[in-house]
């Protein structure tokens, strides 16, 4: 399995959460995030909060397996984007496990 995270722009997060849905990706976590780099947002503030941060940013949050990567990267890229610098950035990670909250068990497993 692989995490896909995924930071962008906060007004492009309905569109990219929306096709993820409609191509069956439901399971699906998304924060406010804060983020900083080369670019600078004409409308970029220093946080309130922390004191190196100056532009608002989303982070998306999907766990999928392997063959789904390139679909799930293809739609956050073509509905993420502005084609101005700062959009964002994606990463893919490896997933070793997952577990349920609920009972502690890693996740396919049953509990006889």
């Amino acid at each position: 399995m692989k995490e896909i995270k995924a930071i962008v722009r906060p007004n492009k997060v309905n569109e990219i959460v929306q096709q993820l849905k409609d191509n069956g990706f439901e399971n699906i976590t998304i924060s406010s995030a804060e983020g900083t780099g080369k670019f600078q947002d004409e409308k970029a503030f220093v946080s309130q909060i922390f004191s190196i941060t100056d532009s608002p940013m989303a982070k998306i949050e999907i766990v999928v397996n392997k063959e789904q990567v390139n679909t799930v990267v293809n739609i956050i890229s073509e509905y993420g984007k502005t084609l101005h610098s700062g959009d964002g950035l994606i990463y893919v990670s490896d997933v070793e496990k997952t577990y349920r909250v609920k009972t502690g068990m890693e996740n396919g497993e049953h509990k006889y």
